[in-house]
């Protein structure tokens, strides 16, 4: 993965014409303890809710994703060798985590698979506002993130990630998207120089 001290030649993000998409910042999901890697759901939180404050200050659009059901039956249930895909809905575990909860004038969409774009109106919101480009951050790297992106990509959109405010279940996880995934689909920058790029 790429130094994040790396050094990258100044660039201007329109305000006006990009979007930012957080996926999955929710209670169920970032307190677990197996998202620590690279980063800790803490320290995602902290990344994420700065770029949700730069972009909502400028009048950017703002998208929280995540994850919800009333009774799970609209959810997947592939067979599969994994166990990993079963998922424990106890009370309140699709709220969205308190940093970013009550932040005026976002946009919610909830998803019942891992990208924000199958079932949703992402999009349509996206297109009708004249976006062509979209910073994504979140959780988990290889799965929320990962999925979004290649819905995205494959809709037309440019995109930016914003790899120190997204982490996985490990670290391979994480460096492997950020290694050979994303810079196939768009840029890699830090949460500062998003915001610092801002206009």
């Amino acid at each position: 993965m790429e130094n994040l001290n790396e050094v990258r030649e100044t660039e201007i993000i329109n305000a006006e014409r990009t979007a930012l998409v957080v996926i999955d910042l929710q209670m169920g999901i970032v307190n677990k303890e197996r998202l620590a890697s690279p980063f800790t759901g803490e320290e995602v939180i902290h990344k994420a809710s700065s770029l949700v404050n730069a972009f909502t200050e400028k009048g950017a659009f703002v998208v929280l994703v995540r994850v919800s059901s009333s009774d799970g039956l609209d959810m997947l249930k592939p067979n599969t060798d994994s166990k990993a895909n079963s998922m424990q809905l106890s009370k309140g575990w699709d709220n969205f985590v308190p940093e970013i909860a009550k932040v005026k004038n976002t946009h919610h969409i909830i998803k019942r698979q891992w990208g924000a774009f199958y079932g949703t109106d992402l999009d349509l919101q996206l297109r009708r506002r004249g976006i062509d480009t979209i910073v994504l951050c979140g959780v988990s790297t290889n799965i929320g993130v990962d999925t979004t992106a290649r819905e995205a990509f494959q809709h037309g959109y440019n995109q930016i990630f914003s790899i120190d405010a997204m982490t996985a279940s490990t670290k391979e996880e994480h460096d492997y998207e950020c290694k050979y995934i994303f810079p196939r689909i768009g840029k890699l920058r830090t949460t500062e120089e998003i915001v610092s790029s801002l206009r």
